[in-house]
């Protein structure tokens, strides 16, 4: 038995090794050719002759105009946020807690349309915004993440509210308390850990999109990090790729400092033992 242990346990750590080189590496490498004098890009992880030159260009107004691409992007992932943190939360309860007509058909549509790549849907969102005069504009972004985050994070919401006993409700409504009130007052701060997952995965949304990015905005003041990076490393006599590097290194950093603060939130059990005795 001790024999198997080990080496159970020896196998998990390779497992771990490999997959965190695999993670580890990539990222050691862009970090790598951030510091790299020059524009072209380097297989070396380590450079001989570091430099911090290409994250003070970066915001150069001369050179880029990062600084009011990282200042776009902030405000629609922190807009996207709140927005759909709120209309998840709020849909997943109803869904986890509450019973009426369509409920089982909206669910299983709210499954179909995560099947659907988001691409497909590229002409009629085109249309769409057409119509509505929304192009080259942050709210059409925010309605677009804020809308598409919906249907699968309302599973994740749904699945986690179910975990909560309902006895807490009915021991809530015994003592008055309205549905907004309890919702507000007692499941969702049992339900922190889901709502921490949920805010971190919508904030990194506009960090992360390009297509539909790219597809709004027209304007070179309205551009987020992922459309704006790219327009400066495709220009056809300026392929600057460290400079690229540098500005994917720093677009990280408010994906990093959300995750510490929610940390602590990302643990299981909370509900365990809530139950009104």
């Amino acid at each position: 038995m001790r024999k198997q242990n080990r080496i159970n346990m020896a196998l998990s750590y390779l497992i771990l090794t490999i997959a965190s080189i695999i993670i580890v590496y990539p990222l050691l490498w862009v970090v790598g050719t951030s510091l790299n004098p020059g524009k072209s890009i380097t297989s070396d992880i380590f450079p001989s002759n570091p430099t911090l030159m290409h994250y003070f260009d970066l915001f150069d107004a001369t050179q880029t105009d990062y600084g009011m691409w990282y200042l776009n992007t902030i405000k629609i992932a922190v807009i996207t946020m709140v927005v759909s943190v709120a209309l998840i939360t709020l849909t997943g309860y109803i869904f986890s807690r509450y019973r009426f007509v369509g409920r089982k058909n909206s669910l299983i549509l709210f499954l179909v349309l995560q099947m659907v790549p988001q691409f497909v849907a590229i002409i009629a969102i085109y249309v769409l915004l057409n119509m509505l005069d929304l192009f080259d504009t942050h709210l059409a972004l925010i309605l677009l993440y804020s809308g598409g985050a919906i249907p699968m994070n309302t599973y994740l919401a749904k699945g986690y509210f179910d975990t909560i006993p309902k006895e807490l409700d009915e021991a809530a409504r015994m003592d008055g308390a309205g549905h907004l009130r309890i919702f507000w007052q007692i499941i969702l701060p049992l339900a922190k850990p889901m709502v921490a997952v949920i805010a971190l995965f919508n904030f990194m949304a506009p960090f992360n999109d390009f297509i539909l990015a790219s597809l709004v905005l027209r304007s070179p003041e309205k551009q987020t990090l992922a459309v704006g990076l790219y327009n400066m490393v495709s220009e056809q006599f300026d392929n600057n790729f460290t400079l690229f590097a540098a500005g994917a290194v720093l677009s990280a950093v408010p994906i990093v400092l959300l995750f510490f603060a929610f940390q602590r939130y990302f643990v299981s059990g909370l509900t365990a033992g809530g139950t009104k005795g």
